[in-house]
């Protein structure tokens, strides 16, 4: 197939270029994201390929279609930046990747909860600066704590298997619980209780109508104060200005963020030579407690090989006329 893969960056280029060496596709890379002002550039291909940030809304789908566009290839999981309803009437399919490495990004969060305790970031910086005092580096015991896994999916499921090897109680929360993890000694419950019962909170769950922004001022004030709050799964579940109150108060201790709800004009990008207009973010970076990464945890090379390869099995299986195994389709919208 003739693809258009938007948001290119060289590690993009580079594993898709080791997954399609036998010349199966014809690839068009493109730097530009994929909104209303760039779906022009997908002339000539029969698929685009999209990232998190990409704009696949119905008025981009039109634009797609119109030029010929008949599939829609998400190398992600999550699907909350596509109109699944408006392709399925345009005809356009749309595929992604469900699980392209679980472990990269539970172990991420887990390195987000290690560092925010543990302060390791802040040691390395006053080391380079020969500042050995241990002030403001007091840490905790991770074991015995309670933590709260708010979605025990793929990833949730990992990152429960290595916060339970810390001797730590687990609490979870899950439309669907694992009765695997269940037997385990994992604890399902509902919000409220994991809530206020947790020390550390995670959260593994897709972005739907549901989860939007459920971290906001009344689940903060149910929980336990000092709490740890990690977002590794889309950055709409939390609401930033809540939790922004939140750290200013103390009722948040602790917030470990890979993702934002306004991630689009800042991650992936250099802007190390340009001033951040994004107030919000700014009044983010000046909490001490605070740690941000953009974007990063899926980032493993087994994670963007393994993207790459599902992402162009799903192009040859949409090829050949058959249904994908990784199709989305508008029911699953509905379900979420």
């Amino acid at each position: 197939m003739r693809i258009a893969c938007f948001s290119t960056k060289d590690w993009v280029r580079r594993s898709f270029d080791r997954a399609n060496k036998g010349g199966a596709h014809e690839i068009t890379y493109l730097e530009a994201g994929l909104d209303d002002t760039t779906a022009s550039l997908s002339e000539g291909h029969e698929a685009v390929c999209a990232f998190v940030n990409d704009t696949v809304d119905a008025e981009v789908l039109q634009e797609l279609a119109d030029r010929g566009v008949t599939c829609v290839a998400l190398r992600c999981a999550g699907f909350n930046n596509v109109d699944v309803q408006k392709a399925h009437d345009l005809g356009i399919t749309v595929v992604r990747v469900p699980a392209y490495s679980p472990h990269a990004v539970a172990e991420h969060a887990l390195g987000m909860m290690l560092t925010l305790n543990r302060r390791y970031h802040r040691a390395f910086n006053r080391i380079r600066e020969q500042n050995f005092s241990l002030e403001g580096l007091l840490g905790f015991d991770v074991h015995g704590k309670t933590v709260g896994v708010i979605g025990t999916g793929k990833i949730g499921r990992v990152f429960c298997e290595l916060v339970r090897g810390f001797g730590c109680r687990i609490l979870a929360y899950d439309k669907y619980p694992d009765a695997e993890l269940g037997d385990a000694g994992v604890e399902y419950v509902d919000l409220e209780p994991l809530y206020r019962a947790s020390d550390i909170i995670s959260l593994h769950c897709p972005l739907t109508h549901e989860t939007h922004h459920m971290i906001d001022g009344e689940a903060i004030g149910s929980m336990k104060e000092g709490v740890m709050i990690l977002n590794t799964s889309r950055g709409a579940l939390v609401d930033t200005a809540a939790v922004i109150d939140g750290l200013k108060t103390g009722a948040i201790g602790y917030l470990g963020l890979d993702v934002y709800e306004e991630e689009e004009d800042l991650f992936f990008e250099d802007l190390s030579d340009q001033v951040i207009q994004d107030d919000t973010f700014v009044r983010l970076q000046t909490f001490p407690n605070v740690l941000i990464t953009a974007h990063q945890a899926f980032f493993t090379r087994e994670a963007i090989n393994n993207i790459a390869e599902v992402t162009l099995g799903n192009l040859a299986e949409v090829e050949t006329g058959g249904k994908p195994s990784n199709l989305v389709s508008p029911d699953m919208v509905a379900s979420s």
